[in-house]
């Protein structure tokens, strides 16, 4: 359907828009590496909290319970998210606009995935609560069943991909590359975090699960 030469104009298009994009970025402007330095440290500091918690109690000896803990870490991990966005934003008022994506069908692409991201990202916090959206399960604070309402009947991690899609968002209307850039560290840290917490959450149910069998024998 499509020669060889067709798609090789294509591919030769699509080098010349990320090339584009790229020559638009100011990798030496202010608060750019703050907000990468936030956007790979927030994940890696409530893993390893989280971690340090479940096998240690720190948290819970310290706040008292292990409700007073999970809130405690929740607050210092929304507190850590704001400082993120805050300079993500400051850092994308020092770069150009692109003139590729200065566009009004790029603009409204843009309120698009800010739109859904915010609904996945509020609508998960509403379903799973405080200590189900900040590591309560490292506390021992389990939910009963798991949630398959919405948005988690569209999205397996609709917290993380809800929080891609907005910083994708913003970055678009914005018309600023160095966000894209930005957004894609969001996406790639997020995807590594997963692959420490979905296994080692599943463990922690699964070991509920069987101390459960165990009481009923």
């Amino acid at each position: 359907m499509f020669g060889a030469d067709f798609v090789e104009d294509k591919v030769i298009q699509f080098e010349n828009f990320v090339e584009g994009l790229m020559y638009s970025v100011d990798y030496d402007a202010p608060y750019f590496y703050s907000a990468l330095l936030f956007i790979i440290f927030n994940p890696l500091f409530w893993n390893i909290v989280a971690r340090l918690e479940y096998h240690t109690h720190f948290l819970t000896k310290i706040a008292g319970s292990p409700k007073r803990g999970c809130y405690f870490l929740a607050a210092t991990i929304f507190s850590l998210g704001i400082a993120r966005d805050l300079t993500f934003e400051k850092a994308l008022r020092h770069q150009e606009v692109s003139p590729l994506l200065d566009t009004p069908k790029i603009t409204n692409i843009g309120y698009a995935f800010l739109i859904v991201g915010q609904i996945l990202v509020i609508s998960s916090m509403y379903q799973l609560g405080i200590t189900g959206t900040y590591l309560g399960d490292y506390f021992g604070i389990l939910m009963n069943d798991r949630v398959t309402a919405f948005p988690f009947n569209v999205s397996n991690n609709p917290m993380y991909q809800g929080s891609t899609f907005s910083f994708i968002g913003t970055s678009l209307i914005a018309g600023k590359p160095a966000g894209l850039i930005l957004a894609f560290f969001v996406h790639a840290m997020y995807y590594m975090a997963l692959k420490f917490e979905e296994p080692f959450t599943a463990e922690i149910y699964a070991k509920r699960d069987e101390e459960k069998k165990s009481k009923k024998q």
